[in-house]
């Protein structure tokens, strides 16, 4: 299942899960609502808006979208209840039960479940130094009729890392070769600048582009975002109608009045350097370990040394207070690497600095 397993008590720190807040956010939040309810055109969020969301908003979102280097129409862009619920219409709207589904080894839980819930068969790609293995890609594609692929090139939750622009090229390739629907996760890409450019603009013919705000603003926010091939529209749009209707007025024009402000934009500039300074401090307590991050992310994976197993020090650091997510969740077959993956961003740079100190202690005892 998901990390939603395994969550942190009211008493522990909290490392496994990421609600990176900054100061002065509760005080935007206070003058936005306060600026909607001045701008006397309150009776349009009293009704439902459109599925996908109205055409001025879905223009906001395109432009906003333009950070990431997609320039699309508005007419492609769709405005959901978050990344995650951006997934869960994709995969209700375009694949069937049945329908063989390529993920990474390690891959986002939540994509699990949602696999799981809409009866898809999961074929695990391995690894190589952090990148999917796009020979086995191939093999694969050979050997099944694979139907889609999800894949974080840009920066992949749990390992941190970033595709290559070389392997990005082969992989649209793969994907045209084998007639391969790639949805592509870019809820943490906001981090990782400049990066390649998204798989989106490599394959647009075939690529969903799924990202939102609740990593870059605040996960309160639950507003995404789903790129899509004009064709595939009306299908997306009829999932989100008989999942969620479509997103509440208020929440979308929150959102839209602060990517329309900047202040998204400096959010995101902002969570790069906070994310930055708290991976330069687990760089110093975690000095001797083995661990993989990206510098501007707000996890990491940490390798345990080798005897320990993951679940008696996920158990170990519970009792001292501290709450790790172990590789379980993240796994996709049944070899489970003996790591955890760390997040950084929930809490104040003292305590996460204990927090490490705990876990450097007891992996290394």
């Amino acid at each position: 299942m998901g990390l939603e397993q395994h969550p942190a008590s009211a008493a522990s720190v909290d490392l496994a899960f990421n609600y990176p807040s900054l100061p002065g956010q509760a005080e935007s939040l206070r003058e936005g609502l306060r600026a909607i309810a001045a701008s006397g055109d309150l009776d349009a969020l009293l009704h439902s808006a459109p599925q996908g969301g109205r055409p001025h908003e879905r223009q906001t979102a395109a432009r906003h979208l333009r950070n990431r280097e997609i320039r699309v129409a508005a007419e492609q862009v769709l405005i959901v209840n978050g990344a995650q619920q951006g997934l869960a219409v994709s995969l209700l709207a375009l694949l069937q039960p049945g329908d063989i589904l390529a993920v990474d080894a390690l891959t986002y839980p939540g994509l699990k479940t949602l696999a799981q819930v809409h009866r898809l068969d999961l074929e695990a790609l391995p690894q190589h130094n952090g990148q999917m293995d796009l020979d086995a890609l191939q093999a694969l594609c050979r050997r099944r009729p694979v139907r889609a692929l999800y894949c974080m090139p840009t920066l992949h939750n749990p390992l941190g890392t970033v595709m290559p622009l070389a392997e990005r090229r082969r992989l649209a390739q793969l994907a045209r070769e084998h007639d391969l629907l790639l949805i592509e996760d870019g809820a943490y890409a906001f981090l990782a600048e400049p990066a390649p450019p998204p798989l989106q603009t490599l394959a647009p013919e075939r690529t969903l582009y799924i990202s939102g705000l609740s990593k870059s603003v605040a996960s309160g926010l639950r507003l995404g975002f789903i790129v899509a091939p004009l064709e595939m529209i009306p299908a997306l749009e009829r999932a989100i109608r008989v999942s969620t209707w479509s997103t509440p007025s208020l929440t979308v024009t929150l959102g839209c009045r602060w990517i329309e402000s900047g202040l998204v934009d400096s959010l995101e500039e902002q969570k790069r350097n906070d994310a930055r300074s708290r991976q330069q401090l687990a760089r110093r307590v975690l000095k001797g370990c083995d661990y993989q991050a990206y510098g501007s992310s707000y996890f990491l994976w940490l390798k345990l040394p080798e005897g320990r197993r993951a679940d008696a020090v996920v158990a170990a650091l519970e009792h001292q207070g501290v709450t790790v997510t172990s590789a379980e969740p993240f796994a996709t077959t049944a070899h489970v690497p003996q790591a955890l993956r760390l997040a950084l961003g929930s809490i104040g740079l003292p305590l996460l600095e204990q927090a490490l100190e705990k876990v450097r202690n007891e992996i290394t005892r």
